[in-house]
């Protein structure tokens, strides 16, 4: 069968929109039926129905801090901002919390608790993303330990790391990690793929039955093109990332090829932001500064709909959610 996605660029005529009024909605989960959760920079998750109204739910039981600067919060990310998701097997949420620095849980209620704020006795550093396998186990990913996180963007330093929790509680199985971001299994869970956002590249490794990786490898391009923050597996093999900042949707095929799906940023803003990441001086003002307009800082891609062909967008900065049609169907994620 020949790839679906050769030759597949998106319609910008084609993308439709839903949800409003959104607070950084950077993970999104999409159910069977139609009902999207968001996560969202007030501290917990927004419920968006499949006839598109919408609910706020706060995490409760914890401590939040909102509002500030557009510095204080996603630049020193001051307070809560959940950032990945993933469902339980009650179909409750785990939260990487990228404001808190911890891995949390939150039911459909709202009620919530810490699960991880540290680990070998430190903290956690910059909790970015979580999933979970068929095992039952958790995947976490720390972005970095620096403080403050924008001072990895300039010198790329490699102090982020992977983190599995089991019925033996949590340890690292993968460090000097840069800029470590979201994370997916292949379709039989034999490798697991890891964005690492600051050094431009997707790394994979060979996942054994304990949870142990090794085998650790590039997959595709050393240089995607950009700074890959999410990444999602589709039904044939593709590997799609999205390309924050310059908000570009991309994927690598089977045989390393790099597809381009969608182009939405600002060509001489990200030209500047790519000379500064290549000098080694990149700042919040050069980040802040390359953003494009449907999805601006594009960070995440689910696949949704009753046949998993509904690509959902997910920002940093935008206040909605994009969705498209897709001409494959997304490999189906772990339910409860």
């Amino acid at each position: 069968m020949s790839n679906p996605l050769k030759g597949f660029t998106v319609n910008r005529a084609d993308i439709r929109f839903t949800g409003h009024d959104l607070q950084r909605p950077e993970c999104i989960l999409a159910e069977r039926d139609g009902t999207l959760w968001s996560a969202d920079a007030r501290g917990g998750v927004v419920r968006i129905a499949p006839d598109g109204s919408q609910e706020l739910i706060v995490q409760t039981g914890l401590e939040q801090v909102g509002g500030g600067s557009f510095e204080d919060r996603y630049v020193n990310t001051q307070g809560s901002l959940p950032n990945g998701l993933a469902f339980d097997a009650e179909g409750n949420f785990l939260i990487a919390n990228f404001g808190t620095d911890r891995l949390e849980f939150m039911r459909r209620n709202g009620e919530s608790k810490v699960l991880i704020d540290q680990i070998d006795g430190r903290p956690l550093g910059k909790a970015n993303f979580v999933t979970r396998d068929s095992k039952g186990r958790l995947w976490l990913t720390v972005t970095t330990q620096t403080i403050p996180w924008t001072d990895h963007v300039k010198t790329n330093s490699r102090d982020g790391y992977i983190a599995l929790i089991d019925d033996k509680g949590v340890r690292i199985v993968a460090d000097n990690l840069c800029g470590t971001n979201e994370l997916r299994f292949d379709a039989k869970e034999e490798w697991l793929y890891v964005a690492e956002t600051t050094s431009r590249n997707i790394t994979r490794f060979l996942v054994h039955h304990n949870g142990d990786l090794t085998n650790r490898e590039i997959y595709g391009p050393s240089n995607v093109g950009g700074f890959c923050d999410g990444i999602a597996f589709d039904a044939y093999g593709n590997l799609w990332s999205t390309l924050i900042m310059s908000d570009r949707l991309i994927a690598i095929t089977p045989e390393g090829e790099l597809l381009t799906i969608l182009d939405d940023g600002d060509a001489e803003k990200t030209a500047e932001l790519d000379r500064a990441w290549e000098e080694g001086r990149v700042t919040p003002d050069v980040m802040a500064a390359a953003t494009g307009t449907l999805c601006p800082w594009m960070a995440s891609l689910t696949f949704g709909g009753p046949d998993l062909k509904t690509v959902y967008l997910g920002s940093l900065r935008g206040d909605r959610i994009p969705y498209f049609r897709s001409p494959v169907a997304g490999l189906p994620l772990i339910y409860w």
